[in-house]
């Protein structure tokens, strides 16, 4: 399957929740499939807090595959055949969207000069790239994670521009342990001496401190059935143990293999940025208080998935947008699928997905 990569320039500045803006814009994306006269089969996906656009094509960088290719393709659940697939970098990103990293006015690298933004941010750029592509209705919006965060916002505040919203093992908003898994990675990063309070563009990265922050989140991404049924107490040499800080168990080994290899691929200032989006994101709370009145205006058909062993995202928090939406009127469907991998079940082979999603988008 050919997969087109482009970046296009908005047309003008993009206005942030924080009141400044974003004189210069760019975004990043990559297209699947093709488009339809009508303009009426494109699907938006919106990838989570370390994916990218490069959804079901080769990593330019690592060379793996796409991170969700086994869902989007010819005959698969999105269907490329049928479907006009666009999946777009997020501002403060990395990947080619404007960024930490980015140019500012003046030439030099934003790093921390570049401005605080929010989930409603990155989806404005999102409903930019849409008007520049000339799509006014999405046949849907499709999110897991944070990408799931983006599709809430999508309908809330953009409510004319998609038929359909497909949200899996996502939240309304963080919780207390949410944002203090965040702060520790955070802290992790700057606490790296070659962070320099982010000017580090030219120099060193602070990739210590990037791997550990990782490590933290990766945890996080996993249950405590997936861990002990892939490591349990294994140590990497089963006849010996150092006693010292080499990475005795193997389940230490797998979790620096996992921080190195981010390092390769992602920046740290962008990490710092995004889960503060994260973080900041509170659905209710830009709509006065009230989770319904969210989605008042919203006419499209809503299906959200949890899965049974995710800690991160628990299903109580997709059941919570269930009744929001029950509240307000709109068309809902809801399922708990039984998985072992934790968060990241999303990602995985679970079959019972393939079908959810094959269903509502047909």
């Amino acid at each position: 399957m050919s997969a087109t990569s482009q970046t296009i320039t908005l047309p003008g500045p993009l206005p942030l929740d924080g009141g400044g803006e974003l004189a210069r814009v760019e975004v990043a994306f990559e297209t699947y499939g093709e488009l339809n006269a009508d303009r009426s089969n494109a699907i938006l996906l919106c990838h989570a807090l370390t994916g990218d656009q490069y959804v079901a094509s080769a990593h330019p960088i690592t060379g793996k595959p796409g991170w969700w290719e086994r869902m989007v393709g010819p005959g698969k659940p999105i269907d490329t055949d049928r479907f006009h697939v666009i999946c777009a970098n997020v501002i403060g990103s990395c990947m080619g969207s404007t960024g930490p990293a980015s140019a500012a006015p003046d030439g030099s690298p934003y790093g921390m000069r570049f401005p605080v933004i929010t989930i409603r941010d990155m989806v404005r750029a999102h409903v930019g790239l849409l008007d520049a592509l000339g799509i006014d209705r999405l046949h849907a919006v499709v999110g897991g994670s944070m990408g799931g965060m983006q599709a809430l916002s999508l309908a809330a505040n953009w409510p004319e521009r998609t038929a359909r919203v497909l949200v899996i093992a996502s939240t309304s908003r963080h919780s207390a342990q949410n944002i203090a898994f965040h702060e520790l990675g955070r802290q992790a990063i700057m606490a790296d001496p070659r962070w320099k309070q982010g000017n580090y563009y030219g120099g060193e990265a602070p990739d210590n401190g990037l791997a550990v922050a990782r490590m933290a989140a990766h945890i996080t991404y996993l249950s405590e059935e997936a861990l002990t049924g892939k490591f349990g107490r294994n140590l990497q040499d089963r006849d010996a143990k150092s006693f010292g800080f080499d990475a005795d168990f193997q389940v230490e080994s797998y979790l620096r293999y996992q921080g190195s290899g981010f390092t390769r691929r992602f920046d740290a200032n962008s990490y710092l940025y995004i889960t503060r989006a994260m973080d900041y994101f509170d659905l209710a709370e830009e709509h006065g208080g009230r989770l319904a009145d969210a989605f008042a205006g919203a006419d499209a058909r809503f299906c959200l998935v949890s899965f049974d062993s995710d800690w991160l995202y628990p299903t109580s928090e997709s059941r919570h947008v269930v009744h929001a939406l029950n509240a307000a009127g709109a068309a809902v469907s809801f399922v708990e699928l039984s998985a072992p991998h934790g968060h990241d079940s999303f990602l995985l082979d679970v079959p019972a997905l393939d079908r959810v999603i094959g269903g509502f988008l047909g």
